[in-house]
């Protein structure tokens, strides 16, 4: 079922009035001529009447449905009652991507505040979705807008009742038209509807902006640059990374990505598990095992047998257990021999975390809850000075610490010093983000955990609150959670025996499934009589694994992260649809037309000089893949917004399909024209091959040239 907006109830509501406005015109003319047509009328009136009162009901329901959502959404509401702050227009810079669709509500905002003095407003400006036509011969005679601002419904409600009302939010739009500053980037704007103000883009100006793309590269929108730290994977030592690790690990590169593209400083923390009673025991066995590893590295080679090995002893014998606990004792003293059996546990578990990594394309730094232990020491010391912490209310040697002050019923504390002094997660995680705010001075701190830990880091964050550690004010934190990776059978995705699938051999599995595929492609080209390209063992290899991780990375993307999805690999690489493979072959296409004889022959610099990539004539699926391009910096902008790779996988799915609805109708190649290179549809292909070739690095479809 469609969601229902804001603006489709004000369309509606909009709609609803002036329907009643008609009828009411046309029951008077009917009462009016009564006597000449006495029982036309009965029946007319009748139902004039009994639509009438149907609308206003319904439009009773929709205005009282827009003041729910108004009042239920933060955005709405400063989209009603915002700052009255004017905002300056932005300027075109040669380092940035301009970006049409800040512009127009910069345009609109000075637009209103100048129509309505006094009026906190700001401006709902939005990409049309009005349906274009399929592109064909010849220029569209009546062209969808652009972008549609539907501020004018929300403004009319508003103004009622106050020396500014007006009789319509059509009278609304137009009086917002009439102050709209001039701008090059707007060839017209209209009034629409009941009250939509409809935007449309100049060509010219949009093909200078295309025109950039080819000169400058894809460059992102204009961001004040910070700090930032993304935390993401953490996988735990002596423990392999399994399914569980997939989403933070591809969320969080994504993110990453994102955040290095706009020119932000960002930190990526691995923040693996590396400290804690369970290194005691696995310690002690080592020493058990392998009692000369402190000079012959010892040959482990699983160390989740090793860890399931040591579990095992740990919980069936009292003077191992004994042992382990004096190990932790003296790990925590750094005590030389002992500091050594960890750093080599923790130097086996990273070889076969890289290992991942590489296969993935993954960026990332360890800084792990052993990097926070002297920082937790002291975190701990400066608590018990501002006398914040609580003994626990059951009488154990607890000390805990209310993240809001004062506790109320229901309310959760953190538990900052266990029963034996030691210290817990919470400790940790408070250490942690003070080392973030206070020494690496980040500006917006990334948490990429599974939704799970809300609670857990809702406590960390109101803590930190209250301590002064940080001020929202100033720092953002953002928790950016996500669903679980289920089978197809719609429950948490588990090997035949029942337990967590190891990520190695998910990755294995896939590559597996794209040799597969690779197969069926070549059976169904010599079916065709179509001559396939030669590959070597290792392009082979290096295809398979580029197709592989692609598809595994992109499906995850693609769904919004808080929902579960389910791991399927056969749908991930069907040809059809919103897949890693449907977007690889929008690229292939592009790549293809520049292979073709007729374009090879062009010195591509030379003739790119001065041609309009959106000539005034274009067809409607040109016009609509310039348009489709030109909002990449605001796709961008709103990823900065709400972390959801999954807009931006919308946007080059929707961006692959574009073109190939381009590509079906408009002839790059004239060739029954002596092979004629049609040059605006041939450089708006180049700039779709680089705006998909930027949306894949973002977010990690990695392309080979023999695929």
């Amino acid at each position: 079922m469609a969601t229902v907006t804001v603006e489709d109830m004000e369309r509606s509501v909009a709609s609803g009035e002036a329907v009643q406005k008609q009828l009411g015109a046309d029951l008077s003319a009917f009462i009016g001529e009564k006597e000449d047509f006495d029982g036309i009328v009965s029946a007319n009136l009748k139902s004039l009447r009994s639509t009438n009162g149907k609308l206003k009901y319904q439009q009773g329901i929709l205005e009282a449905s827009l003041e729910a959502e108004l009042k239920s959404s933060p955005s709405k509401k400063r989209a009603l009652g915002g700052s009255t702050e004017i905002p300056t227009l932005l300027v075109q810079e040669p380092t940035y991507a301009f970006s049409f669709l800040r512009q127009a509500s910069n345009l609109f905002a000075i637009a209103i505040a100048k129509t309505f003095p006094g009026v906190e407003c700001e401006p709902m400006v939005s990409k049309n979705t009005a349906k274009v036509g399929k592109g064909g011969k010849g220029a569209a005679k009546t062209e969808p807008a652009s972008y549609q601002c539907n501020v004018a419904m929300a403004l009319h409600k508003k103004l009622k009742s106050t020396p500014m009302e007006m009789k319509s939010p059509r009278d609304v739009a137009m009086a917002i038209i009439k102050n709209l500053p001039s701008h090059p980037m707007i060839s017209k704007c209209e009034a629409g509807g009941p009250g939509f103000i409809n935007i449309h883009i100049d060509k010219k100006f949009a093909s200078e902006q295309l025109s950039h793309i080819l000169t400058s590269g894809v460059l992102p929108p204009s961001e004040k640059k910070k700090t930032v730290v993304v935390d993401f994977s953490s996988p735990n030592i002596a423990k392999d990374m399994h399914v569980g690790h997939l989403r933070s690990t591809i969320i969080g590169e994504c993110i990453a990505r994102l955040l290095e593209f706009v020119g932000h400083k960002v930190h990526r923390i691995n923040h693996v598990g590396d400290w804690g009673t369970q290194f005691g025991m696995l310690i002690a066995h080592l020493k058990d095992k392998y009692p000369d590893y402190a000079t012959k590295a010892p040959p482990i080679s699983n160390l989740q047998e090793f860890y399931k090995d040591s579990k095992v002893r740990f919980d069936a014998d009292e003077d191992f257990k004994a042992r382990a606990y004096n190990e932790v004792v003296q790990l925590q003293k750094f005590e030389p021999e002992v500091t050594k059996a960890w750093k080599l546990i923790c130097d086996r578990s990273r070889e076969e975390f890289q290992k991942i990594y590489n296969r993935l394309d993954i960026t990332i730094k360890e800084q792990g809850e052993s990097f926070y232990q002297t920082r937790m020491l002291k975190i701990v010391e400066d608590m018990e000075a501002m006398g914040v912490l609580s003994d626990c209310p059951d009488g154990t040697p607890r000390k805990l610490l209310w993240p809001f002050g004062e506790p109320k019923e229901g309310d959760v504390p953190l538990t900052i010093k266990k029963q034996d002094g030691g210290f817990t997660y919470d400790t940790s995680d408070m250490a942690t983000l003070r080392y973030r705010v206070e020494e690496l001075k980040a500006d917006w701190i990334v948490y990429v955990v599974d939704k799970g830990q809300s609670t857990h880091f809702d406590l960390i964050f109101g803590a930190s609150q209250r301590l002064k550690i940080y001020d929202p004010s100033k720092v953002r934190i953002d928790h950016v959670g996500f669903g679980v990776v289920l089978g197809t059978d719609k429950k948490r995705l588990k090997s035949r025996s029942g337990e967590t699938v190891k990520l190695k051999e998910l990755l294995d599995y896939g590559v597996v499934k794209s040799e597969e595929f690779r197969q069926e492609r070549l059976k169904t080209r010599e079916s065709r009589n179509q001559v396939s390209p030669v590959l070597t063992e290792a392009e082979i290899k290096e295809a398979n694994e580029a197709l592989a991780y692609s598809c595994i990375k992109y499906t995850d993307l693609s769904y919004n992260r808080i929902k579960d999805y389910i791991f399927d690999f056969d749908k991930m690489i069907s040809e059809k649809g919103n897949t890693a493979v449907y977007l690889i072959n929008a690229y292939a296409r592009i790549k293809q037309v520049f292979q073709q004889e007729e374009v090879k022959a062009l010195d591509l610099e030379k003739v790119r000089q001065g041609v309009e990539l959106v000539p005034a004539d274009c067809t409607e699926s040109h016009w609509k893949l310039a348009q489709h391009l030109l909002r990449f910096p605001e796709i961008i902008e709103q990823f900065l917004v709400d972390l959801l790779p999954s807009n931006l996988c919308d946007y080059v799915y929707e961006l692959a399909s574009t073109y190939h609805e381009f590509y079906e109708h408009n002839f790059i190649i004239r060739r029954k024209d002596g092979g004629k290179v049609d040059l605006p549809r041939l450089f708006i292909s180049e700039a779709t091959e680089k705006v998909l070739g930027k949306c894949f690095q973002i977010i990690g479809l990695r392309v080979v040239d023999k695929m």
